[in-house]
């Protein structure tokens, strides 16, 4: 039987990828206004069905909240169409008439990209919506827990885009997800690009199917405060950003790095923003309930309420509690506190000066998480600068809140769910995934010299 299924399983992937071909072929002569009329039907629509998604996937998944994954909804719908809806990505993209070039943007053909069930339908508007807008056709594994809720997706997806005048199967989603499906997914030979988000096994699948491959591993973002933050603001952002869908956006805030001096005035603030503070037992107690045996993430802690996660681990806390804080001193694959946690749970250790809680953010970042995000909050920017020249991560922030600052919601930074981590995070790229790595740029060069 299992045999039997995996023979199905291909020849559905088959079956995909070649309707997918068909499609994209056609799709490839569309002009621009043809492709931005599609795009744009596309992000109306799915902006209207963002809350029903969301409760869909609420539902499915139990991970986040309904009204944050609203947002999510409409930040993949709106804010990112906001973004592309002017950018040329048919024949001749730019000319530069001094040089003698012209760029030609050619599409890639058929985007392979694997959707996580944190983020499902937020995840899968953003693919769809890139790979229109770039005349690529695209084909979703979905994660297994989140099918209905991206299968739901899809099909608002190809309603809007076929009414406008798209060919049917550029959007197409695996209706049997298994990790074979996947697999052959990833190593077909007409599969262009994989752009991968999920767990970091399934990251090197794909960088190791022998397909050109985007993929983004774990975020382990380290706060540092340094003393002349505001620390009333810097707090709100904080715990505004790590509550935001239960903290499951993987830029989403881990350790805060405190230095000494203000110290008290920084827990003080986090208490009256309703953060609460474990004593040494009950740290223990949720610790061991983070991780599992095998050193991964317990699914149980993923996107749950604080209070909800106290519970689970055997004690309660005021039902008004936001975030759980556990003060440490070590960092170490061993020690839960110092790696991601997709759960409004975080880590705070104290630093004698910046300069201390720099490399403590370094550590961090090298004991989980290299290439992917790091924020100081400060009004210094001989710290920005300090910090941002040796900080192993390709974003950066300032004085902002995680989740939504390395997204592009709340930074200028492109928007993006694909969060690229650098050589140094095992990625292809640095970069927020967005138009310009969907396509191929021949280059048009007049002999000069």
């Amino acid at each position: 039987m299992i045999l039997d299924y995996e023979v199905a399983n291909t020849t559905e992937v088959n079956d995909l990828i070649e309707k997918a071909t068909k499609a994209q072929m056609e799709y490839a002569h569309f002009s621009q206004d043809a492709v931005d009329k599609i795009v744009t039907a596309v992000s109306k629509n799915l902006a209207q069905q963002s809350v029903s998604l969301a409760k869909l996937a609420h539902e499915e998944t139990g991970f986040g909240n309904v009204i944050d994954k609203t947002t999510k909804n409409l930040f993949a719908s709106e804010t990112l169409y906001e973004s592309i809806i002017d950018m040329k990505t048919v024949g001749i993209i730019e000319e530069d008439l001094e040089q003698k070039l012209m760029k030609v943007a050619v599409p890639l053909g058929i985007i392979a990209a694997l959707v996580p069930s944190t983020n499902p339908t937020s995840t899968t508007i953003f693919k769809a919506m890139i790979a229109l807008k770039t005349r690529n056709a695209i084909v979703l594994s979905p994660h297994p827990k989140a099918l209905a809720s991206i299968t739901a997706t899809v099909d608002f997806i190809n309603e809007a885009a076929i009414s406008a005048g798209a060919p049917a199967n550029l959007v197409q989603v695996i209706a049997h997800p298994t990790l074979e499906g996947t697999q052959e997914l990833m190593q077909h030979p007409k599969t262009a690009l994989i752009l991968a988000t999920g767990g970091s096994a399934m990251v090197r699948a794909a960088y190791s199917s022998g397909n050109p491959a985007i993929g983004v591993g774990p975020g382990n973002t380290p706060v540092l405060i340094e003393k002349s933050a505001n620390i009333e603001k810097t707090v709100d952002a904080i715990i505004t950003s790590k509550t935001f869908d239960n903290g499951t956006i993987c830029a989403s805030e881990q350790a805060l790095i405190v230095e000494q001096s203000i110290k008290e005035q920084v827990i003080k603030e986090l208490i009256k923003q309703q953060a609460y503070f474990m004593n040494k037992d009950e740290s223990k107690k949720v610790g061991a309930f983070i991780m599992r045996e095998n050193g991964s993430m317990n699914p149980e802690i993923v996107g749950k309420p604080a209070i909800e996660i106290a519970k689970m681990s055997g004690f309660d806390v005021p039902k008004e509690t936001k975030v759980l804080i556990s003060e440490q001193t070590t960092i170490s694959q061993d020690n839960p506190y110092s790696r991601e946690k997709l759960s409004p749970i975080l880590a705070m250790y104290t630093v004698q000066n910046y300069r201390e809680g720099i490399e403590m953010s370094r550590t961090l970042l090298f004991n989980e998480g290299a290439g992917h995000t790091a924020v100081v909050h400060t009004e210094n920017d001989k710290v920005v600068k300090e910090f941002g020249l040796v900080m192993p991560a390709s974003r950066i922030l300032v004085n902002t809140l995680a989740a939504l600052g390395a997204i592009g919601g709340t930074t200028n930074l492109a928007p993006s769910l694909t969060l690229g981590c650098g050589a140094i995070g095992g990625s292809s790229l640095s970069e927020n995934v967005h138009v310009a790595e969907l396509i191929n740029t021949n280059i048009i060069a007049y002999g000069v010299r």
